[in-house]
């Protein structure tokens, strides 16, 4: 893939409705084959608990499993949820993961839980109130013991400890690019689920950014969905998937990813509809011609340096199609 501004994939391993975690596992590991031989830049998966459609809860041991399976793309997590753990843990963690596969590993770190208010008490029992407002503090803590250690350092991270594994912010929210501007870190934004405010997050990123050692510009990712088919109407089929899932999320209902329906109308109302809409703003779905002009006006509104992208589609074949049909349409 040879296009000024790269593709990553951003894969949720999705458990379908038919389908388990075991599948869902399997099909990950043979998507992160898929997309290094496509040339796609990073292959992330995202910190999820309790989600019956989802099967990336332990991320790191998946990123693991993922490295191991593929020879040259980057694989991270995108992201940890760093309130639900110790910063030491993720540094052991991802410190392990780059000791075993040096300048491969991405570590994107959120703010939110990912997950619902009982889960997160069973993740991190000590968890208070406050633990979302200790963030900077534990990014900032994370990043000491991945740096070379220091004289006189009680705490170390081993392995961890100077393999200065790259840290992302991720946010969907002005927060997160005042902090990545403010830390001098790449920022994510994650608009493939809450794209209101990404223009406003990526001016501020941009210009309050303080230039770091290692990041003396800003980089900005956005994430996004793309469905790529033969045709408009049948990438519209696929999609439906997805409008399914972000439909049951206005209703408080989880569960594995809907299999591809013929009609949304029958399904929800106008104000949900409009709801879904909004949440999937920026969605590209159609025929490579449809995609690769919806990306093109994307980039030149955003001005982004990177895209990450999600595929929410229910056939795991039609989901690899996808991505083989974007870095072809993307070259």
């Amino acid at each position: 893939m040879s296009s000024a501004v790269p593709l990553s994939i951003l894969d949720l391993a999705p458990i379908v409705e038919g389908g388990d975690a075991a599948a869902a596992l399997r099909q990950s590991i043979a998507l992160a084959r898929h997309a290094e031989g496509l040339g796609y830049q990073r292959f992330w998966v995202a910190e999820h608990h309790n989600m019956e459609g989802v099967a990336s809860s332990a991320t790191a041991v998946l990123i693991g499993q993922l490295a191991a399976a593929t020879e040259k793309i980057r694989v991270g997590a995108g992201g940890i949820m760093l309130p639900n753990h110790a910063p030491l843990t993720i540094a052991e963690q991802f410190g392990t993961l780059a000791t075993l596969f040096p300048g491969r590993i991405d570590l994107g770190l959120g703010r939110a839980p990912g997950t619902d208010g009982p889960t997160m008490r069973a993740l991190r029992r000590h968890l208070s109130s406050a633990a979302e407002d200790r963030f900077p503090e534990d990014v900032l803590e994370l990043q000491s013991y991945l740096a070379p250690a220091r004289e006189g350092q009680v705490v170390r991270a081993i392995p961890g400890q100077g393999t200065e594994v790259p840290i992302w912010l991720l946010g969907s929210s002005l927060y997160g690019a005042q902090l990545a501007a403010y830390l001098g870190l790449p920022f994510a934004f994650a608009s493939h689920f809450a794209p209101e405010l990404l223009m406003q997050a990526l001016d501020i990123y941009r210009s309050q950014y303080r230039p770091s050692a290692r990041h003396p510009k800003p980089h900005a990712m956005m994430g996004l969905n793309i469905i790529v088919a033969d045709s408009d109407e049948q990438a519209a089929y696929l999609f439906t998937s997805l409008q399914q899932r972000f439909l049951g999320m206005q209703r408080g209902q989880r569960g594995p990813l809907p299999r591809p329906i013929d009609n949304m109308d029958a399904l929800w109302t106008a104000s949900e509809k409009a709801g879904v809409q909004r949440m999937l703003a920026e969605a590209v779905v159609g025929s490579p011609a449809t995609v690769r002009s919806g990306l093109q006006a994307t980039l030149e509104r955003t001005q982004v340096d990177e895209f990450i992208v999600a595929c929410g589609v229910h056939d795991a074949a039609a989901r690899q199609r996808s991505y083989s049909l974007l870095a072809e349409l993307w070259r």
